[in-house]
């Protein structure tokens, strides 16, 4: 199988190269550095290819998309661009076997966005059961490495003479206007936007994404326990997912997950205030892993195969 993967040179290109390394099932097209920005060759690399991954600035993926003329190449977007498009699979498939048909036989599958990925296996199934009101003023904090915010804030962390403001946390996105809303509103099911406050520290890569909920507005399952259960039942044959409770976590890591293409939910909290919280990998679960394991699907590969979990 061909693939192409435009923006190689990225954090997500470059991790779903990594993960390409051992498998000899593909073969990667490899375009010459000098052309990476020439249209023409990028056309012509995307219709030879079987697949093609867009590691891409929005722009640069609604463009690569038009430059499609083989019937036959899918598309596997990481970018923000395609995310609420009715005509694009969600790159999610463990929300629920429909999510995951419409990738197995979809053409254009768009992967969703790292904090997007650890707010809906949280929010996604309450909605859709019936235990989460639809209008339930949700909020959700997420903490990530600064390897999610792109090549320049990298070099910004790396940058041995940076700002001492660097060492510390930092939210972000005050005015309420991040990229990933529109998906966690639509996808989600909810009738309003979350109140969404992202945080990016001085660490690589991992995140973890926390919804605190009170159970007097949830139907069905009102309980620590019975949330636990909820959320084990759900995601119980999937590889992907693991789910534990949180009575015992004093100290919820944002960085064990680096490095790894899985994600852990934990349910925590009492009988009264809930918070659920998944921990994971934004360069893996949040991005290329994700990435991979679409194109594994539509490609009636193991899901996991060429992954680390």
């Amino acid at each position: 199988m061909k693939v192409f993967i435009d923006g190689s040179e990225g954090t997500t290109g470059l991790r779903i190269n990594e993960r390409f390394a051992g498998r000899d099932d593909i073969e990667v097209l490899h375009i010459d550095p000098d052309k990476r920005k020439d249209i023409d060759e990028r056309k012509r690399m995307i219709n030879m290819s079987d697949i093609t991954f867009l590691c891409l600035p929005d722009a640069a993926a609604i463009e690569a998309v038009s430059l499609v003329e083989n019937d036959d190449v899918k598309i596997i977007d990481a970018s923000t661009a395609h995310r609420t498009l009715d005509d694009w699979s969600y790159g999610l498939p463990e929300l629920s076997e429909t999510f995951r048909e419409n990738i197995r036989n979809g053409k254009r599958v768009a992967v969703p966005g790292c904090h997007a990925s650890g707010f809906m296996v949280l929010v996604y199934p309450l909605v859709a059961k019936g235990i989460l009101p639809a209008d339930y003023p949700i909020a959700a904090t997420s903490v990530s490495g600064y390897s999610g915010a792109g090549k320049k804030m990298i070099a910004e962390y790396d940058n041995p003479d940076r700002d001492t403001e660097y060492d510390a946390p930092r939210f972000y996105a005050m005015g309420q206007q991040h990229k990933h809303l529109p998906e966690m509103q639509k996808i989600a099911g909810l009738k309003n936007k979350p109140l969404f406050m992202p945080i990016i520290a001085d660490y690589y890569s991992g995140m973890v994404v926390n919804v605190p909920l009170y159970t007097e507005y949830l139907n069905g399952a009102k309980t620590v326990k019975e949330v636990l259960e909820f959320f084990s039942d759900y995601y119980s044959k999937e590889k992907f997912i693991n789910v534990y409770s949180g009575e015992d976590v004093k100290f919820l890591s944002c960085n064990k997950c680096s490095g790894w293409d899985g994600l852990n939910i934990y349910v925590s909290g009492n009988d009264e205030r809930i918070v659920l919280s998944s921990q994971f990998d934004n360069l893996g679960k949040g991005a290329s892993g994700a990435a991979i394991q679409c194109m594994n699907i539509m490609s009636g590969f193991e899901e996991d195969k060429g992954l680390v979990l």
